[in-house]
Protein backbone atom coordinates (compact mmCIF):
# COMPACT_ATOMS: atom_id res chain seq x y z
CA UNK A 1 0.00 0.00 0.00
CA UNK A 2 1.20 3.50 -0.79
CA UNK A 3 1.80 5.81 2.12
CA UNK A 4 4.45 7.36 4.37
CA UNK A 5 4.82 4.08 6.31
CA UNK A 6 4.87 1.83 3.26
CA UNK A 7 8.00 -0.06 4.38
CA UNK A 8 6.91 -0.57 8.00
CA UNK A 9 5.63 -3.87 9.42
CA UNK A 10 3.31 -3.75 12.44
CA UNK A 11 2.61 -6.80 14.58
CA UNK A 12 -0.75 -6.14 16.20
CA UNK A 13 -1.32 -8.23 19.33
CA UNK A 14 -4.06 -5.93 20.59
CA UNK A 15 -7.79 -6.41 20.75
CA UNK A 16 -11.03 -4.50 21.37
CA UNK A 17 -10.54 -0.85 20.37
CA UNK A 18 -7.61 1.27 21.63
CA UNK A 19 -4.80 -0.91 20.27
CA UNK A 20 -6.60 -1.95 17.08
CA UNK A 21 -7.41 1.70 16.37
CA UNK A 22 -3.71 2.62 16.67
CA UNK A 23 -2.77 -0.24 14.36
CA UNK A 24 -5.47 0.73 11.89
CA UNK A 25 -4.14 4.28 11.77
CA UNK A 26 -0.68 2.95 10.94
CA UNK A 27 -2.23 0.71 8.29
CA UNK A 28 -3.99 3.74 6.81
CA UNK A 29 -0.52 5.29 6.45
CA UNK A 30 0.68 2.33 4.41
CA UNK A 31 2.15 -0.01 7.04
CA UNK A 32 1.75 -3.77 6.65
CA UNK A 33 -0.31 -4.72 9.72
CA UNK A 34 -0.39 -8.35 10.84
CA UNK A 35 -3.17 -8.89 13.37
CA UNK A 36 -2.54 -11.82 15.72
CA UNK A 37 -5.74 -13.36 17.10
CA UNK A 38 -6.45 -16.33 19.33
CA UNK A 39 -7.75 -19.27 17.27
CA UNK A 40 -10.77 -19.60 19.56
CA UNK A 41 -12.95 -16.63 18.61
CA UNK A 42 -10.24 -14.10 17.86
CA UNK A 43 -10.48 -10.49 18.92
CA UNK A 44 -13.31 -10.25 21.46
CA UNK A 45 -14.84 -7.35 19.53
CA UNK A 46 -15.83 -9.88 16.85
CA UNK A 47 -18.59 -10.81 19.29
CA UNK A 48 -19.63 -7.28 20.23
CA UNK A 49 -23.05 -6.31 18.96
CA UNK A 50 -25.67 -5.67 17.85
CA UNK A 51 -25.55 -4.77 15.12
CA UNK A 52 -24.33 -7.91 13.40
CA UNK A 53 -24.45 -8.33 9.62
CA UNK A 54 -23.86 -11.01 7.01
CA UNK A 55 -25.77 -14.10 5.85
CA UNK A 56 -25.46 -15.68 9.29
CA UNK A 57 -25.72 -12.37 11.19
CA UNK A 58 -22.37 -13.09 12.85
CA UNK A 59 -20.13 -10.25 11.61
CA UNK A 60 -19.78 -7.45 14.14
CA UNK A 61 -19.85 -3.92 12.78
CA UNK A 62 -17.86 -2.98 15.90
CA UNK A 63 -14.97 -5.16 14.68
CA UNK A 64 -15.27 -3.67 11.19
CA UNK A 65 -14.68 -0.21 12.65
CA UNK A 66 -11.11 -0.78 13.84
CA UNK A 67 -9.52 -3.41 11.63
CA UNK A 68 -9.33 -2.27 8.02
CA UNK A 69 -6.01 -2.64 6.20
CA UNK A 70 -4.89 -5.65 8.27
CA UNK A 71 -3.97 -9.28 7.74
CA UNK A 72 -5.23 -11.84 10.28
CA UNK A 73 -3.29 -14.83 11.52
CA UNK A 74 -4.53 -17.12 14.30
CA UNK A 75 -1.91 -17.87 16.98
CA UNK A 76 -2.23 -19.21 20.51
CA UNK A 77 0.36 -17.13 22.38
CA UNK A 78 0.33 -19.62 25.27
CA UNK A 79 1.39 -22.61 23.17
CA UNK A 80 4.99 -23.52 22.40
CA UNK A 81 4.33 -23.36 18.67
CA UNK A 82 2.59 -20.03 19.04
CA UNK A 83 5.45 -18.53 21.02
CA UNK A 84 7.98 -19.72 18.44
CA UNK A 85 5.97 -18.25 15.56
CA UNK A 86 5.50 -14.99 17.44
CA UNK A 87 9.25 -14.75 18.01
CA UNK A 88 9.82 -15.14 14.28
CA UNK A 89 7.29 -12.41 13.55
CA UNK A 90 8.85 -10.09 16.14
CA UNK A 91 12.23 -10.44 14.44
CA UNK A 92 10.74 -9.28 11.13
CA UNK A 93 8.56 -6.45 12.45
CA UNK A 94 9.20 -2.78 13.05
CA UNK A 95 6.37 -2.18 15.53
CA UNK A 96 4.55 -4.33 18.07
CA UNK A 97 1.26 -3.13 19.57
CA UNK A 98 -0.29 -4.63 22.70
CA UNK A 99 -3.00 -3.57 25.13
CA UNK A 100 -3.00 -6.43 27.60
CA UNK A 101 -3.38 -5.72 31.29
CA UNK A 102 -0.10 -4.77 32.94
CA UNK A 103 2.13 -7.83 33.26
CA UNK A 104 0.23 -10.16 30.94
CA UNK A 105 2.73 -9.91 28.07
CA UNK A 106 5.55 -10.54 30.54
CA UNK A 107 3.83 -13.71 31.76
CA UNK A 108 3.42 -14.86 28.16
CA UNK A 109 7.20 -14.71 27.85
CA UNK A 110 7.52 -11.43 25.98
CA UNK A 111 8.65 -8.70 28.37
CA UNK A 112 10.13 -5.60 26.73
CA UNK A 113 13.67 -6.82 27.38
CA UNK A 114 13.00 -10.09 25.57
CA UNK A 115 11.35 -8.32 22.65
CA UNK A 116 14.40 -6.11 22.21
CA UNK A 117 16.71 -9.10 22.49
CA UNK A 118 14.83 -10.59 19.56
CA UNK A 119 14.77 -7.31 17.64
CA UNK A 120 16.71 -4.28 18.95
CA UNK A 121 15.03 -2.04 16.35
CA UNK A 122 11.51 -2.90 17.48
CA UNK A 123 9.19 -0.09 18.59
CA UNK A 124 6.73 -1.41 21.19
CA UNK A 125 3.44 0.39 21.83
CA UNK A 126 1.86 -0.59 25.14
CA UNK A 127 -1.63 0.73 25.96
CA UNK A 128 -3.13 0.11 29.40
CA UNK A 129 -6.16 1.33 31.30
CA UNK A 130 -4.49 3.42 34.01
CA UNK A 131 -0.77 3.25 33.23
CA UNK A 132 1.78 0.46 33.51
CA UNK A 133 2.91 1.48 37.01
CA UNK A 134 1.74 3.59 39.94
CA UNK A 135 -0.55 2.50 42.77
CA UNK A 136 -3.39 1.51 40.42
CA UNK A 137 -1.47 0.46 37.34
CA UNK A 138 -2.79 -3.09 37.45
CA UNK A 139 -6.44 -2.06 37.16
CA UNK A 140 -8.34 -3.21 34.06
CA UNK A 141 -9.62 -0.32 32.01
CA UNK A 142 -12.58 0.04 29.72
CA UNK A 143 -13.69 3.20 27.99
CA UNK A 144 -16.60 4.30 30.16
CA UNK A 145 -14.69 3.54 33.36
CA UNK A 146 -11.83 5.72 32.12
CA UNK A 147 -14.20 8.51 31.06
CA UNK A 148 -15.47 8.64 34.62
CA UNK A 149 -12.14 8.22 36.40
CA UNK A 150 -10.37 10.78 34.19
CA UNK A 151 -13.01 13.44 34.79
CA UNK A 152 -14.54 13.62 31.34
CA UNK A 153 -18.01 12.61 32.48
CA UNK A 154 -17.99 15.42 35.06
CA UNK A 155 -17.61 17.87 32.16
CA UNK A 156 -20.29 16.29 29.97
CA UNK A 157 -24.06 16.46 30.28
CA UNK A 158 -26.82 18.99 30.91
CA UNK A 159 -25.74 19.83 34.47
CA UNK A 160 -23.26 18.83 37.20
CA UNK A 161 -25.94 16.57 38.69
CA UNK A 162 -26.24 14.55 35.47
CA UNK A 163 -22.79 13.45 34.26
CA UNK A 164 -22.88 11.80 30.83
CA UNK A 165 -20.46 9.59 28.98
CA UNK A 166 -19.35 10.85 25.58
CA UNK A 167 -21.32 8.96 22.94
CA UNK A 168 -18.23 7.62 21.17
CA UNK A 169 -15.65 5.43 22.95
CA UNK A 170 -13.46 8.48 23.15
CA UNK A 171 -10.99 7.21 25.78
CA UNK A 172 -10.15 4.17 23.64
CA UNK A 173 -9.96 6.19 20.45
CA UNK A 174 -7.80 8.93 21.94
CA UNK A 175 -5.45 6.33 23.40
CA UNK A 176 -5.14 4.80 19.94
CA UNK A 177 -4.42 8.19 18.38
CA UNK A 178 -1.83 9.07 21.04
CA UNK A 179 -0.27 5.66 20.59
CA UNK A 180 -0.02 5.99 16.82
CA UNK A 181 1.70 9.34 16.97
CA UNK A 182 4.04 8.00 19.68
CA UNK A 183 4.96 5.15 17.33
CA UNK A 184 5.60 7.60 14.49
CA UNK A 185 7.92 9.62 16.75
CA UNK A 186 9.78 6.50 17.90
CA UNK A 187 10.23 5.34 14.30
CA UNK A 188 11.65 8.75 13.42
CA UNK A 189 14.01 8.56 16.39
CA UNK A 190 15.09 5.08 15.29
CA UNK A 191 16.40 6.55 12.06
CA UNK A 192 18.94 8.44 14.18
CA UNK A 193 19.69 5.90 16.92
CA UNK A 194 19.19 2.59 15.15
CA UNK A 195 17.26 1.15 18.10
CA UNK A 196 13.63 0.99 19.09
CA UNK A 197 11.97 1.85 22.38
CA UNK A 198 8.80 1.24 24.35
CA UNK A 199 6.02 3.82 23.91
CA UNK A 200 3.42 3.83 26.67
CA UNK A 201 0.02 5.46 26.95
CA UNK A 202 -3.24 4.67 28.71
CA UNK A 203 -6.92 5.49 28.66
CA UNK A 204 -6.34 7.64 31.74
CA UNK A 205 -3.48 9.53 30.07
CA UNK A 206 -5.38 9.96 26.82
CA UNK A 207 -8.40 11.59 28.46
CA UNK A 208 -6.40 13.65 30.94
CA UNK A 209 -4.24 14.78 28.02
CA UNK A 210 -7.19 16.50 26.36
CA UNK A 211 -8.55 18.36 29.38
CA UNK A 212 -6.91 21.45 27.83
CA UNK A 213 -8.46 24.67 29.18
CA UNK A 214 -10.62 22.65 31.58
CA UNK A 215 -7.41 21.40 33.17
CA UNK A 216 -5.77 24.80 33.50
CA UNK A 217 -8.98 26.24 34.93
CA UNK A 218 -8.24 24.02 37.91
CA UNK A 219 -4.42 23.78 37.97
CA UNK A 220 -3.91 27.53 37.51
CA UNK A 221 -7.14 29.24 38.58
CA UNK A 222 -8.27 26.74 41.19
CA UNK A 223 -11.72 26.37 39.63
CA UNK A 224 -13.29 22.93 39.17
CA UNK A 225 -15.12 22.87 35.80
CA UNK A 226 -18.50 21.16 35.70
CA UNK A 227 -20.92 19.96 33.05
CA UNK A 228 -22.34 22.92 31.21
CA UNK A 229 -24.77 21.44 28.72
CA UNK A 230 -24.48 22.60 25.14
CA UNK A 231 -22.90 25.97 25.87
CA UNK A 232 -19.21 26.84 26.13
CA UNK A 233 -17.63 27.20 29.56
CA UNK A 234 -15.81 30.45 28.70
CA UNK A 235 -17.34 32.02 25.58
CA UNK A 236 -20.79 33.51 24.94
CA UNK A 237 -22.73 33.15 22.79
CA UNK A 238 -21.33 29.77 21.83
CA UNK A 239 -23.61 26.74 21.81
CA UNK A 240 -26.92 25.28 20.70
CA UNK A 241 -29.94 27.57 20.36
CA UNK A 242 -33.59 26.83 19.65
CA UNK A 243 -34.90 28.15 16.37
CA UNK A 244 -38.20 27.73 14.54
CA UNK A 245 -37.77 24.03 13.73
CA UNK A 246 -35.16 22.66 16.10
CA UNK A 247 -31.64 23.39 17.27
CA UNK A 248 -29.01 25.56 15.61
CA UNK A 249 -25.39 25.91 16.73
CA UNK A 250 -23.75 29.32 16.74
CA UNK A 251 -20.15 30.01 17.78
CA UNK A 252 -19.21 33.64 18.39
CA UNK A 253 -15.49 33.79 19.10
CA UNK A 254 -14.92 37.55 19.19
CA UNK A 255 -16.67 40.90 19.50
CA UNK A 256 -16.63 41.52 15.74
CA UNK A 257 -18.66 38.36 15.20
CA UNK A 258 -20.90 39.29 18.12
CA UNK A 259 -21.82 42.64 16.55
CA UNK A 260 -22.80 40.85 13.35
CA UNK A 261 -25.00 38.33 15.18
CA UNK A 262 -26.56 40.96 17.43
CA UNK A 263 -27.44 43.19 14.48
CA UNK A 264 -28.94 40.23 12.63
CA UNK A 265 -31.10 39.33 15.64
CA UNK A 266 -32.12 42.86 16.50
CA UNK A 267 -30.09 43.10 19.71
CA UNK A 268 -28.06 46.17 20.62
CA UNK A 269 -24.48 44.83 20.80
CA UNK A 270 -23.27 47.79 22.87
CA UNK A 271 -25.55 47.52 25.88
CA UNK A 272 -23.33 47.05 28.94
CA UNK A 273 -24.32 43.50 29.75
CA UNK A 274 -23.52 42.30 26.22
CA UNK A 275 -20.58 44.49 25.17
CA UNK A 276 -17.69 42.12 25.89
CA UNK A 277 -17.35 38.38 26.24
CA UNK A 278 -17.02 38.52 30.07
CA UNK A 279 -20.17 40.67 30.13
CA UNK A 280 -22.05 38.29 27.88
CA UNK A 281 -20.90 35.25 29.82
CA UNK A 282 -22.01 36.79 33.12
CA UNK A 283 -25.46 37.41 31.66
CA UNK A 284 -25.61 34.32 29.49
CA UNK A 285 -29.13 33.29 30.53
CA UNK A 286 -30.54 36.65 29.43
CA UNK A 287 -28.48 36.51 26.26
CA UNK A 288 -29.80 33.07 25.29
CA UNK A 289 -33.37 34.17 25.95
CA UNK A 290 -32.97 37.32 23.82
CA UNK A 291 -31.38 35.41 20.95
CA UNK A 292 -33.94 32.61 20.96
CA UNK A 293 -36.86 35.06 20.82
CA UNK A 294 -35.74 36.08 17.35
CA UNK A 295 -34.34 32.71 16.27
CA UNK A 296 -37.77 31.17 16.93
CA UNK A 297 -39.28 33.23 14.12
CA UNK A 298 -37.50 31.33 11.31
CA UNK A 299 -36.18 27.89 10.43
CA UNK A 300 -32.70 26.50 10.89
CA UNK A 301 -32.08 26.71 7.14
CA UNK A 302 -32.99 30.40 7.13
CA UNK A 303 -30.58 31.25 9.93
CA UNK A 304 -27.77 29.10 8.57
CA UNK A 305 -27.99 30.99 5.30
CA UNK A 306 -28.01 34.38 7.02
CA UNK A 307 -25.14 33.53 9.36
CA UNK A 308 -23.19 32.08 6.48
CA UNK A 309 -23.51 35.36 4.58
CA UNK A 310 -22.06 37.14 7.61
CA UNK A 311 -19.18 34.69 7.97
CA UNK A 312 -20.26 33.66 11.46
CA UNK A 313 -19.53 30.00 12.35
CA UNK A 314 -22.82 28.11 12.60
CA UNK A 315 -24.09 24.65 11.90
CA UNK A 316 -26.69 21.95 12.17
CA UNK A 317 -26.63 18.93 14.49
CA UNK A 318 -26.57 16.02 12.08
CA UNK A 319 -27.44 12.38 12.66
CA UNK A 320 -24.91 9.85 11.33
CA UNK A 321 -26.99 9.00 8.26
CA UNK A 322 -26.88 12.70 7.39
CA UNK A 323 -23.13 12.86 8.01
CA UNK A 324 -22.32 9.90 5.76
CA UNK A 325 -24.69 11.11 3.08
CA UNK A 326 -23.22 14.62 3.14
CA UNK A 327 -21.18 15.45 0.05
CA UNK A 328 -18.64 17.37 2.13
CA UNK A 329 -17.91 14.26 4.19
CA UNK A 330 -17.42 12.16 1.08
CA UNK A 331 -15.29 14.81 -0.65
CA UNK A 332 -12.76 14.50 2.19
CA UNK A 333 -12.27 10.75 1.82
CA UNK A 334 -14.07 10.09 5.09
CA UNK A 335 -16.04 7.22 3.56
CA UNK A 336 -14.11 4.41 1.86
CA UNK A 337 -15.30 1.40 -0.13
CA UNK A 338 -13.79 -2.05 0.41
CA UNK A 339 -14.46 -5.59 -0.76
CA UNK A 340 -15.29 -7.84 2.18
CA UNK A 341 -14.91 -11.63 1.67
CA UNK A 342 -18.44 -12.27 2.97
CA UNK A 343 -20.31 -8.98 2.79
CA UNK A 344 -19.03 -7.96 -0.62
CA UNK A 345 -18.72 -4.27 -1.38
CA UNK A 346 -19.23 -2.21 1.80
CA UNK A 347 -18.53 1.32 2.97
CA UNK A 348 -16.48 2.11 6.07
CA UNK A 349 -15.59 5.33 7.88
CA UNK A 350 -12.33 6.50 6.34
CA UNK A 351 -9.04 7.88 7.72
CA UNK A 352 -8.78 11.45 8.98
CA UNK A 353 -5.51 12.23 7.16
CA UNK A 354 -4.74 12.93 3.52
CA UNK A 355 -1.31 13.52 2.00
CA UNK A 356 -0.76 15.82 -0.95
CA UNK A 357 0.86 14.12 -3.91
CA UNK A 358 -0.37 10.62 -3.02
CA UNK A 359 -3.35 9.03 -4.75
CA UNK A 360 -6.23 7.81 -2.57
CA UNK A 361 -5.25 4.63 -0.76
CA UNK A 362 -6.65 1.28 -1.81
CA UNK A 363 -8.09 0.11 1.49
CA UNK A 364 -8.73 -3.52 2.38
CA UNK A 365 -11.63 -4.87 4.40
CA UNK A 366 -11.27 -6.07 7.99
CA UNK A 367 -10.23 -9.72 7.75
CA UNK A 368 -12.01 -12.89 8.75
CA UNK A 369 -10.33 -14.70 11.64
CA UNK A 370 -7.08 -16.27 10.43
CA UNK A 371 -7.86 -15.68 6.77
CA UNK A 372 -4.29 -14.59 5.94
CA UNK A 373 -2.39 -17.25 7.88
CA UNK A 374 -0.89 -18.91 4.81
CA UNK A 375 0.01 -15.59 3.19
CA UNK A 376 1.68 -14.31 6.37
CA UNK A 377 3.70 -17.52 6.75
CA UNK A 378 4.83 -17.33 3.13
CA UNK A 379 5.82 -13.68 3.59
CA UNK A 380 7.66 -14.57 6.81
CA UNK A 381 9.64 -17.37 5.17
CA UNK A 382 10.59 -15.05 2.32
CA UNK A 383 11.78 -12.38 4.77
CA UNK A 384 13.81 -14.92 6.72
CA UNK A 385 15.58 -16.04 3.56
Amino acid sequence: MLGPLGDIVVLDLSRALAGPHAAQMLGDLGAKVIKVEHPDGGDESRGWGPPFVGPDADISTYFLAANRNKLSIAIDLKSTEGKELTERLVRQSDVLIENFRTGVLDRLGFPAQRLHELNPRLVVLSITGFGHDGPEGARPGYDQIAQGEAGLMSLTGPSPEEPYRVGASIADLLAGIHGAYGVAAALFERERTGVGRVVRTSLLAAVTGVHSYHGTAYTVAGQVPRANGNHHVSIAPYGAFRCGDGLLQIAVANDVQWRKVATLLGIDPEIPKYRTNPDRFQHRGDLIDDMEKTLATHTRAHWLAKLGELGVPAGAIRSLDEVYGWEQTRSQGLVVTVEHPVLGRIELPGPALRFDGLPPAEHTAPPALGQDGAAVLAWLEERER
